[in-house]
């Protein structure tokens, strides 16, 4: 895994984008600590919120992965993660890896949804 730090000003794609919106918007939405969306293979897009119950407790992207895979995905494209993190977590990037491959890109973004990571599943 190799993080490269990107510019706020750096030109991102603009399905990237959107994902970044997802994740921004789904994490203010439901007050959540993280939210996070993925790409799949074909385009579709799925964003998540961090789960935190008695029982379960899921990051945000590990639930969005899930989401790909229950809808019938077979990789994904990219994935975004705003959080107040500075790194993504590991078993973030091993939910990425498991799905997209390695190599598969994964933004994250403070919580005003300006990437400042971009890792390497």
């Amino acid at each position: 895994m190799a993080d490269t730090p990107t510019s706020p000003d750096a030109a991102l794609d603009p399905e990237d984008k959107k994902i970044l919106t997802l994740a921004r918007s789904t994490r203010a939405r439901n007050g959540v600590a993280e939210g996070a969306a993925v790409r799949d293979e074909t385009g579709r897009t799925y964003a998540a919120g961090t789960v935190e119950l008695p029982s379960l407790r899921l990051s945000a992207l590990q639930v969005a992965v899930a989401m790909a895979v229950a809808s019938g995905a077979r990789g994904l494209e990219a994935a975004a993660v705003v959080s107040t993190a500075d790194a993504p977590a590991d078993a973030d990037l091993a939910a990425v890896r498991d799905l997209g491959g390695p190599g598969t890109p994964l933004l994250l973004a403070g919580p005003d949804g300006v990437p400042h990571t971009t890792a390497r599943a």
